[in-house]
């Protein structure tokens, strides 16, 4: 009979021997590739970047436009409320006038003076409600012709007091919180031009021949 043929050792396994054997690293990528890849990467920053500053720039705006509305909001608000008060202190102006008339020209006996001075308190305490609102009446009466506040209707002459001056008030005038909503209407002052004499004539010569 043959002998038997001796059998290999068999190698036994060893983990500390297979970890120490390098393993397959894949193989590197391509420059060209990789230099598309980043320059696809950098657009794609810009565009968000742009992107970016377009949804600023309209958020931006949107705020402007929301601010002037607020503003133009309250101007319109101001301006309306304004435009109500001068018709409604419009329409009182002539009650108060009519009181004025009253007062001025009415003459009573001692038994209707006390209806006079009753007139007299509604009156003045009209004034002090429309004061509280910011209305005012104009003075004028001893004050220089302004015309700004002034309307003058007619001249007289008074030597004693100053060219311009104003001599009487036909019509008070008034304001609204310093903005002139009816111009007092008054006689002004208007002295005359001093006469000058004219030069005495010089006497003819006759030409003897």
């Amino acid at each position: 009979m043959f002998p038997k043929k001796k059998e290999k050792p068999k190698e036994e396994h060893n983990p500390a021997t297979e970890q120490e054997q390098p393993k397959n690293e894949p193989p590197a990528q391509d420059a060209e590739t990789l230099q598309k890849q980043l320059e696809e990467l950098r657009r794609q920053a810009e565009t968000l970047q742009k992107e970016k500053d377009d949804i600023f720039a309209k958020l931006q705006r949107v705020a402007a436009d929301y601010d002037n509305y607020q503003k133009r909001s309250a101007k319109q608000i101001t301006d309306n409320v304004a435009y109500e008060k001068d018709k409604i202190v419009k329409s009182l102006l002539p009650i108060l006038d009519n009181f004025e008339y009253i007062l001025a020209n009415t003459s009573c006996s001692a038994a209707d003076e006390t209806l006079l001075k009753g007139v007299k308190i509604i009156y003045d305490q009209m004034l002090d409600v429309l004061k509280g609102h910011g209305i005012e009446q104009i003075k004028s009466a001893g004050e220089p012709f302004n015309p700004v506040h002034h309307e003058a209707i007619t001249h007289r002459s008074e030597n004693s007091k100053e060219e311009g001056l104003v001599l009487e008030e036909l019509q008070k005038g008034y304001k609204l919180n310093g903005r002139l909503i009816r111009a007092s209407k008054v006689v002004v002052n208007k002295t005359p031009a001093p006469q000058t004499t004219p030069p005495p004539e010089e006497p003819e010569t006759k030409d003897t021949q």
